[in-house]
């Protein structure tokens, strides 16, 4: 079934009519086309894609257009949508993403429609399993992901600083296919890798852990990547703490499989790390869908329900890590797709420590 045909299905599951869909990333889910103004407008009987006068030429001749009438409106698109809806009685907009005065303007043209939320749950839900599609971009944007380390643990030097090596990353994954970065590249070394999410600095590389998470976008999927190297050399203590997190690592890897508890998988690698000693140094979650956002899901945290287990078609990141403020920290992450028979890796990039310089 095609992205469209299983939306049709939910809807009629839902007790929906109709949906419009506003958000620029839902609609290029829908439609694969990638414009950022106008709606995707879906009942039972039509499904159109509402752009203007910018958009227009490459809609009609992109692959959207065997599925989705592609309409310009010459008057307002909240108006194009109404008459798109026909005799709907009740329509789902997307509540995740809609502001109020974008709700408020749809519920004046939609007059005798009952307008409500859901939308965003209901695509959500079908974005969450991949199809093999969407795992084949995922592949490719891996791939890139992969060769980016392979090229920049050669490229680094001890005089560089986290910005530059930020911008090297994203420069060659740009230069290898990818549309853009999945998202902000991360890059920070010394005492700021005990940032989980820190920003590169104008600043020369630090002694000691260097840790960079870093993805590409192709064909609007994103991968999801991070390790960490040591600028310079190691000593006893930071490789104990390295060892601890890819052990961690490797059994949370090692536990996935289709019917597996996603809060359990979180337990498995933060077992590991509390027996160790560093209890309270993992203070993020083990991991989380990936797909057309970075972050989906699901969620492989300990807050999870029990009844949320790893299903074919979820991909997820497994990415445990331990934070010494002011002192370290470390990760190290892959993204895994569930298949009926287990998993696949996705990521080929060496886990050994790595030391520059």
């Amino acid at each position: 079934m095609t992205h469209l045909e299983r939306l049709r299905a939910e809807l009629a599951r839902s007790g929906f009519d109709g949906v419009v869909v506003s958000s620029e990333i839902n609609q290029r889910y829908l439609s694969g086309f990638n414009y950022t103004d106008g709606l995707i407008v879906v009942t039972a009987e039509r499904a159109a894609l509402l752009t203007d006068f910018r958009y227009i030429e490459a809609a009609n001749a992109s692959p959207a257009a065997r599925e989705f009438e592609i309409l310009m409106p010459d008057k307002r698109m909240s108006v194009a949508a109404r008459e798109v809806l026909g005799s709907a009685k009740r329509v789902a907009v997307e509540e995740a993403t809609l502001s109020l005065s974008g709700y408020e303007s749809f519920c004046r043209a939609f007059e005798g429609i009952e307008t409500v939320g859901g939308a965003s749950a209901i695509i959500d839900g079908l974005r969450e399993f991949k199809d093999e599609g969407e795992i084949a971009k995922m592949t490719a944007a891996q791939a890139i992901t992969d060769a980016a380390f392979a090229h920049i643990v050669e490229f680094i030097r001890p005089d560089m600083t986290e910005r530059e090596v930020a911008l090297e990353l994203e420069f060659f994954m740009r230069s290898k296919g990818a549309e853009c970065t999945a998202f902000d590249t991360i890059a920070v070394s010394g005492s700021a890798s005990s940032m989980p999410h820190g920003v590169p600095r104008d600043v020369v590389l630090e002694k000691g852990f260097l840790t960079m998470d870093f993805g590409a976008r192709v064909d609007g999927y994103c991968s999801d990547m991070t390790r960490t190297v040591v600028i310079g050399r190691a000593d006893d203590e930071m490789r104990r703490l390295y060892n601890t997190v890819l052990e961690a690592q490797l059994a949370a890897l090692a536990a996935a499989a289709p019917g597996v508890g996603c809060a359990r998988m979180d337990k498995t690698a933060r077992d590991i790390i509390d027996g160790a000693g560093y209890k309270g140094a993992f203070g993020h979650s083990l991991g989380h869908g990936v797909g057309m956002y970075i972050h989906e899901e699901p969620r492989l945290a300990a807050r999870t329900p029990e009844s949320k287990v790893l299903t074919p078609g979820h991909i997820v990141t497994v990415e445990p890590g331990i934070y010494l403020a002011g002192k370290y920290g470390c990760r190290i992450e892959d993204m895994i797709a569930v298949t009926d028979n287990g998993i696949m890796n996705f990521t080929r990039s060496p886990k050994e420590l790595i030391e520059i310089g």
